[in-house]
């Protein structure tokens, strides 16, 4: 029998809703007729939490189970932060991609497939791939290291083609206008490099496998989304014109379709083709919910009456939003600290009686950014740090994190200096739900809070394979800058941070090839399907162990019309 090949291209957090309003207007050309020309569904992740099924988000957790076709329940990995409760540290490996040892990756399981990989994110290298490897090249922080296999492969494609010209640089700031024009030139640049590589790599050795993912449309969304998208705030007064021709962000989606398009012009004939998305992307409300906000909260439950960070009025009219930034976010943020602005009082006492300093205000004080240590001091921008040093003093408090909410229970025998028993533990998360579901965006009234899940059936629950949080916090979709708490006051406005981030779990699925029904739709899936799917097209046997299962393709039914 005649092997069948795939070739699959991965397009990081390219939103659907997005792309598809883009294609009905006649942009993406290459990625629409794709789509007209064979199935396309969508996909919607979720993970468990306490027999609870929910909906989830985490970029390095979705490619790793993309990979391994299992969950992060199964696997125990979900994501690139841990916490040490032993000392209160936290780590933040921007190289922490999942190691495989105990799940390995799809594309190690078919050992007599030749395969090929580059650039995928959250992987690292696999002994047992049969075939040529490639890792870290470029991408947003791909959550992998810069090796290749065989080792020598990659230190060739950097001489012949160079760096990719954002790698790790793309994490500015929308008020840097200089910064932005630099960044959307690099990441151009980075797509018509990763296309030239890509036909190159082709070319080298025939293959049954080839996988590979665009980590641009990544960069593309944190960096541009208020330029492109009017749910943003910063939209109106950046973007009210609304002409396509000033959208940077649609304009690098385009360098995007014309790469694949001209990967797929010299692909096989015969291949089946994959396009996919494990998660979208939208306007980011998580970098100030999860980093600002929800530390803060957890500060003042523990310390009543006391604030650390961006103080304000509830009840008063909020002032309008702030388009003047002109420092790094984190010293913006910084800013608002009573660290940063003691007043006059408290400058004279911890100058001239500091003894009595400590006495008249024995709350604790926010970390100097400058004086985080150790394993911390990689995370030493992200306000949620700057409390480590009250944690062991508090109930709870906010694990730094990219998307949902992440709260600790700083509880007795487990954390260092815990201070909850294991009798108040059940009492506690739902005091601090109850109050978390009483915070409101300050500009709408609306509740931010849409569901707090716990991981835990109980406090004695030491299994290593669940996340670090007691609590997880899943926002709802709307973006503020500032909230109030009808239990603690007002914290805000505060400068938005990166404009796209709020991850959502919708992705997205195109598929052509012999027996796929052009103009079909495709059940809704998962990126653990994604594995099992390729390996039933290329008749390989899936694993028992897979969570996944192969999505339906060849008989699907028409979408056109409907």
């Amino acid at each position: 029998m005649m092997k069948k090949r795939v070739i699959a291209i991965g397009l990081d957090a390219a939103d659907y809703r997005v792309m598809e309003k883009w294609m009905d207007q006649g942009h993406l050309k290459n990625l629409s007729q794709l789509r007209s020309e064979g199935a396309y569904g969508h996909l919607t992740n979720t993970v468990t939490y306490c027999d609870q099924v929910r909906e989830t988000s985490i970029t390095e957790r979705l490619w790793a189970n993309t990979w391994t076709g299992c969950t992060s329940n199964k696997t125990g990995y979900w994501g690139i932060e841990k916490f040490y409760p032993e000392t209160y540290d936290m780590s933040l490996d921007i190289r922490g991609a999942y190691d495989f040892k105990e799940y390995p990756p799809f594309y190690g399981l078919m050992e007599d497939r030749r395969v090929i990989l580059f650039d995928l994110l959250s992987a690292s290298l696999y002994d047992k791939v049969n075939g040529l490897q490639v890792l870290g090249w470029g991408g947003h922080f791909p959550a992998t290291d810069n090796c290749s296999s065989p080792p020598e492969l990659l230190p060739e494609i950097i001489q012949k083609y160079g760096e990719h010209p954002v790698f790790y640089k793309d994490a500015g700031f929308w008020w840097d206008k200089e910064y932005e024009e630099w960044v959307e030139k690099g990441i151009k640049d980075a797509v018509a490099t990763r296309s030239e590589i890509i036909r190159d790599l082709m070319k080298r050795q025939d293959w049954d496998l080839f996988l590979t993912t665009f980590g641009e449309t990544h960069s593309a969304g944190h960096n541009f989304w208020y330029l492109s998208q009017s749910d943003h705030p910063l939209y109106d007064h950046f973007r009210s014109d609304n002409d396509p021709a000033k959208d940077p962000m649609l304009a690098c989606y385009e360098a995007v379709d014309q790469a694949v398009g001209e990967i797929l012009a010299e692909a096989p004939e015969d291949a089946y083709v994959f396009v996919y998305a494990v998660h979208g992307i939208a306007a980011n409300n998580t970098d100030l919910f999860s980093l600002v906000f929800l530390p803060e909260l957890l500060y003042r439950f523990s310390f009543p009456g006391k604030v650390a960070l961006a103080p304000g009025k509830s009840g008063d009219a909020p002032p309008p939003i702030i388009t003047d930034a002109s420092l790094p976010w984190p010293v913006e943020i910084l800013k608002t600290t009573t660290m940063a602005n003691p007043t006059l009082m408290q400058r004279l006492v911890k100058k001239l009686v500091p003894g009595l300093f400590s006495r008249l205000w024995p709350e604790p004080q926010l970390t100097d950014m400058s004086k985080l240590e150790g394993s911390s001091a990689n995370l030493n921008w992200m306000p949620g740090m700057w409390y480590r040093s009250a944690w062991p003093q508090m109930k709870a408090f906010a694990l730094p994190a990219f998307s949902d909410g992440h709260i600790r229970i700083n509880l007795e025998g487990r954390e260092k200096d815990g201070i909850v028993k294991h009798s108040e533990y059940d009492a506690l998360c739902e005091e601090i739900t109850q109050f978390l579901y009483r915070v409101k965006d300050a500009r709408t009234g609306e509740p931010i809070v849409d569901e707090v899940v716990r991981t835990r059936r109980s406090p004695a629950d030491n299994d290593p394979k669940l996340p670090d949080s007691d609590l997880v916090v899943l926002w709802k979709p709307g973006i503020s800058d500032v909230v109030d708490s009808p239990d603690c006051g007002r914290i805000g406005p505060v400068v938005y941070d990166r404009t796209g981030g709020h991850y959502l779990s919708r992705g997205f699925l195109m598929a052509k090839g012999p027996g796929i029904t052009p103009g079909s739709s495709i059940p809704d899936g998962q990126a653990v399907d994604i594995a099992p799917t390729i390996m039933k097209l290329m008749d390989v046997e899936i694993p028992s162990h897979f969570d996944g299962k192969p999505i339906s393709l060849v008989k699907a039914e028409s979408y056109i019309g409907v």
